[in-house]
């Protein structure tokens, strides 16, 4: 019998008929689940879920899950992920959101999708996450270090821009003066780097973008490296703090703290239908091709 986990971090009216409509199709092919504990209190707080309904819950997840659903947009998948971490479980997001580039379902389709999801006619979409550290050592970055879209530097409390000093696996690449950088995995191409005008990057290229926020440097471009290389940063400005971002998770550092980035040593599985791409998914999201000269 399979299990499953559901996770979202937030409600709107319409979302009741979405999760119905996912817990049906569980409870005809038999499926057990749990819903995250601050998930299942969200619901019961909107009065969505009566407040002697006795729906397991999960804090954690360990390797008796073999899915894990995520209802909202791409931003409930990426805080999916500190959940999920190394234990290889694959995701799939219902998107009640927007855009929903890394989500699996729409919500139009979801008895039919899930139903094939369930009947395992679903591939996988292996995606690398970034790991970050700081140089001297602190613990403002945990309890989970990592990133499956960006990491994010930005200057915080001024309207001056900061200076980044980068370094390729100790090799000085560039000083950059902006408002901040962003280091970007194939999967978060699609997000903030690419409103900055980095490049877009296929899911399967063993790649990272570096992506200036606003250079004043106008000859600071976008660059792609290997993704087996570490960065280093090493942030100075007018104020005593930057700031760094992990995806959606936001934390504070001195100047002249080192972060150093590094593609980590596992990955996160997401869940793609049979007839669905990367490819396909650009031209849907994207509107390629949309055009009234074509």
């Amino acid at each position: 019998m399979q299990k499953v986990a559901i996770f979202g971090q937030s409600f709107y009216p319409e979302t009741e008929k979405y999760l119905q409509q996912l817990l049906e199709v569980l409870d005809q092919y038999g499926v057990k689940f749990e819903l995250e504990h601050h998930y299942l209190s969200l619901l019961r707080n909107k009065k969505m879920i009566s407040e002697d309904s006795d729906y397991k819950t999960f804090i954690s997840l360990d390797k008796s899950f073999d899915l894990f659903f995520t209802i909202g947009g791409d931003g409930t998948i990426l805080s999916a992920v500190k959940f999920i971490k190394d234990l290889n479980i694959p995701i799939i997001g219902i998107n009640t959101g927007r855009l929903g580039f890394l989500a699996t379902i729409h919500k139009k389709e979801i008895k039919d999708s899930i139903t094939k999801i369930l009947d395992k006619r679903y591939k996988v979409s292996k995606r690398t996450l970034l790991e970050v550290s700081c140089l001297p050592e602190n613990n403002v970055l945990e309890p989970f270090n990592f990133a499956l879209n960006e990491v994010a530097i930005s200057r915080k409390d001024t309207t001056s821009m900061i200076t980044i000093e980068t370094w390729l696996d100790d090799e000085f690449l560039n000083s950059y003066w902006s408002d901040g950088i962003i280091i970007s995995t194939p999967t978060g191409s699609t997000g903030y780097s690419l409103s900055c005008g980095g490049p877009i990057i296929t899911p399967q290229t063993k790649s990272l973008a570096i992506t200036p926020i606003a250079p004043h440097n106008l000859n600071a471009r976008p660059l792609i490296i290997p993704d087996n290389l570490e960065i280093k940063l090493k942030i100075s400005g007018r104020e005593n703090q930057y700031l760094i971002s992990l995806d959606s998770r936001l934390a504070s550092l001195e100047n002249e703290t080192t972060v150093c980035i590094k593609k980590s040593d596992f990955k996160i599985n997401l869940v793609w239908l049979e007839d669905d791409s990367f490819i396909t998914t650009l031209r849907k999201k994207l509107l390629w091709g949309q055009d009234k000269r074509n």
